[in-house]
């Protein structure tokens, strides 16, 4: 199901920081974030089965990430939701030209939350095609400290809650200077405490939802083993500078990586950094 944190245009080193946990069967073929050999301006996991991600960003500093929308039903026929970042990335479009462009489009998939968004604009949208059959939510994201879960953006789940008062806890102690992704990952991003029951959104089982309301996530199922398969730290630096830190399932082993770049300078212009 994923859970998402960030910051936008709210920390003074970086315009964006985003932890990321991808929640999938563990059986499902993934592979570990990298450059795309089919689109090599591209750096992200990819789900191996329908070819898409959940987190990826551009050579450009173009970054673009989703999570699901809790359900009772879905729909086998509904078009891959992983495809919806790679259209953003390879579609040059301005976020908010993009997220108008979806409103045709977005019942072909199963509930969805995107955010997609520009670093070298300062731009980023929050995508929605839930609740089912009303228009497509379509809202510019302030600057602050965000988290998406599988509701709306910012909706006060246990998880999305908790989430949010632990890193604002841990980032408290490094005040404005560099934050450590791998370290912040441990502390925050691996937190198996569930929700009371009495809180939880009623929206299928109410075991199946106790399972889903950590941020860490991991369940027995008849399927298989269900849950937080990777967690991820990607930061880009008003220098331009990218670092995308990822510790990964493989092979039923845990394994870490980062990718740092930089940004072209072209692309960058400093003064879009200066928070006003």
């Amino acid at each position: 199901m994923c859970i998402a944190l960030f910051l936008w245009q709210a920390h003074p080193l970086y315009p964006f920081f985003l932890l990321s946990n991808r929640d999938e069967y563990h059986n499902r073929p993934t592979k570990a974030v990298s450059w795309w050999e089919d689109c090599d301006d591209i750096v992200g996991g990819r789900d191996e089965i329908a070819m898409g991600t959940w987190l990826a960003c551009s050579r450009e500093g173009r970054v673009a990430f989703l999570t699901n929308v809790l359900e009772l039903h879905t729909l086998p026929e509904a078009k891959s939701r992983g495809e919806l970042p790679l259209l953003f990335l390879k579609s040059g479009k301005h976020p908010q030209e993009f997220a108008e462009s979806l409103k045709r489009e977005a019942h072909y998939y199963n509930g969805f939350n995107l955010i997609v968004a520009d670093i070298s604009t300062k731009s980023m949208m929050y995508i929605s095609n839930r609740p089912k059959g009303q228009p497509i939510t379509i809202q510019e994201v302030p600057s602050g400290l965000h988290v998406l879960s599988n509701d709306k953006l910012d909706s006060p789940w246990h998880k999305a809650k908790r989430l949010e008062s632990n890193f604002k806890k841990e980032i408290a102690k490094y005040g404005k200077e560099e934050i450590p992704a791998k370290e912040v990952i441990e502390n925050v991003m691996k937190d198996r405490v569930k929700a009371e029951k009495s809180v939880l959104p009623h929206i299928c089982s109410l075991e199946w939802e106790y399972n889903l309301s950590s941020i860490f996530v991991e369940v027995d199922t008849p399927l298989g083993l269900y849950g937080t398969r990777s967690s991820a730290a990607l930061s880009i630096r008003s220098s331009g500078e990218v670092s995308f830190y990822e510790i990964y399932l493989d092979d039923n082993k845990w394994k870490e990586h980062v990718i740092d770049f930089y940004i072209p300078q072209k692309t960058m212009c400093p003064r879009q950094f200066i928070k006003s």
